[in-house]
């Protein structure tokens, strides 16, 4: 090892009193690391991985430099060299690695305000920031503090699943949330709420009696509840004392919007979370229990960026009689699936026309590809992004997760949805002059995008980026807009433009 003037072989320690903690960075790049180098899509080695990380430290301070040379890393400041180290080399372990790019963060830390002022989650979080520029813009890593706040996003906030709403001069029950403490309790919409905690509730008190169901999770709340329907109607139903444990909740992601016409449901998913396959089976229930149920279904999702992979997975599920949902692929064995629709159509057929645009992404055109692909729908709107990549998630030693890409998505057809997205049957972002031009062709019969379709789907990974972007230039990427609506309603009110649009 190169000898180090006193001063300088004394400034991890120096570090580590002032601030910097080496030892939680160390173990925290050296699990990483090891969870990373057999999962990553591309081989990647300890080397290669540590001294991309090791840049973060000049995405900090620019007048730091590393490298590797002779067998040792370096760390270099304005003019001069601050420290050497060996390196492991490549038969390192993943340990070594990490202990050593801690060490030369230390000796960093100690020469640079800018390092001091970053603090020791900033140098954690600026190692994986440089480390991902390199090869996965979607691989990441989350600090405590944001992987909590994901992880309450995911699960939910703790709360009742009632939404309480004022009719009539009473308090009702105005919604309850799928797979909640008070679905699970059987309660239901449009039951009195007469007290909550042993105090009479009134309309005026709505929005303080909403704020009040969310709380620690596993405390509880106590209802006095009446149900109008039940009794014999010659003296009054009793009161019943219902007590609910306040759990978490999923945020809501699916909403039943106003109907597009008489018999053609629209519901809109906004995100897929852990709960977004139950509460879509609720709100398709309700919708099919309506007489007469409607004849077709609008499912939006346009500005879905995606979420649970498996969330999506029911939704298709419950759209779908039979076939291929999707597969993934990677160099991990465990990454390698297939999802199929194993359940039944809680639609009984009913036409669906799917709604997407450029912010339509991952779970999202996973949901919309096996659709178009099984021929149980007809997607229409503009290009979607293409994020057609899975991540599997770890917990860090400092509370962190780390997000790595492990798997691509292939469509039931076998083509990739990463960076081509998923091409509309139906194309509205061309402006509504082309897309009135497409509907006349599918009322005749034909189909205008379906050679572009057709070619999408044949195409097998890798995809050559010149290949992804001729395609998308066929229907480029755009907002949603009510075009795409007004396509819809045309596409599902004719049955010959139905059957042309969905392109076998």
């Amino acid at each position: 090892m190169m000898w180090l003037p006193a001063t300088l072989a004394a400034r991890p320690a120096m570090a580590a009193a002032a601030g910097f903690d080496p030892g939680l960075a160390g173990a925290v790049w050296s699990a990483a690391l090891a969870y990373i180098a057999p999962r990553s899509l591309q081989p990647l080695t300890l080397p290669q991985m540590t001294m991309w990380g090791l840049n973060g430290l000049a995405a900090l301070d620019p007048d730091l430099t590393t490298n590797m040379q002779d067998g040792q890393i370096r760390l270099y400041g304005p003019n001069a060299l601050l420290l050497a180290v060996p390196a492991p080399g490549p038969d390192g372990t993943a340990d070594e690695w990490g202990q050593a790019a801690a060490q030369v963060a230390a000796a960093a830390y100690g020469a640079s305000p800018a390092l001091q002022q970053a603090g020791t989650q900033g140098i954690i979080s600026n190692f994986f920031d440089e480390l991902f520029n390199h090869f996965d813009p979607y691989s990441r890593y989350e600090s405590p503090d944001r992987a909590a706040q994901d992880e309450l996003m995911i699960l939910g906030l703790a709360g009742t699943g009632v939404t309480l709403s004022a009719q009539g001069g009473h308090v009702v029950i105005g919604a309850v949330a799928a797979d909640s403490p008070a679905a699970n309790a059987g309660l239901l919409p449009g039951q009195l709420v007469l007290a909550m905690d042993g105090r009479a509730t009134s309309p005026a008190q709505i929005g303080n009696l909403n704020a009040a169901m969310n709380g620690v999770n596993g405390s509880t709340v106590r209802f006095s509840i009446i149900d109008p329907e039940a009794g014999d109607g010659s003296t009054p139903p009793t009161p019943e004392a219902v007590t609910l444990t306040r759990a978490l909740i999923p945020p809501p992601t699916v909403f039943t919007e106003t109907p597009l016409a008489p018999g053609i449901a629209v519901l809109r998913i906004t995100g897929f979370n852990k709960g977004t396959g139950d509460q879509f089976s609720q709100a398709l229930g309700a919708l099919m229990q309506q007489t007469p149920p409607p004849h077709a279904l609008v499912l939006d999702l346009r500005g879905n960026r995606g979420g649970v992979l498996s969330q999506a997975v029911l939704v298709a599920d419950s759209l779908m009689g039979s076939g291929l949902i999707a597969e993934t692929q990677g160099r991990d064995p465990d990454a390698d699936q297939q999802f199929k629709a194993e359940g039944a159509d809680l639609t009984n057929g009913a036409h669906i026309a799917v709604l997407v645009d450029g912010q339509t992404a991952s779970a999202a055109e996973i949901l919309s590809s096996a659709l178009a692909d099984n021929d149980r729908a007809v997607v229409i709107g503009s290009g979607t992004l293409g994020k057609g990549l899975v991540q599997t998630l770890t917990a860090l030693p400092d509370g962190g997760e780390l997000f790595i890409t492990w798997s691509r998505v292939l469509a039931a057809r076998g083509w990739p949805l990463q960076g081509l997205g998923v091409m509309p049957q139906v194309c509205t972002s061309l402006g509504s002059l082309a897309a009135q031009t497409q509907l006349n062709a599918l009322d005749a019969g034909h189909n205008l995008m379906g050679s572009t379709v057709a070619r999408e789907r044949g195409l097998r990974a890798p995809v050559s980026i010149d290949t992804e972007l001729a395609l998308r230039d066929q229907c480029p990427a755009a907002i949603g807009t009510d075009l795409d609506l007004s396509v819809a309603l045309n596409v599902l009110n004719s049955p010959t433009a139905y059957q042309a649009a969905l392109v076998h």
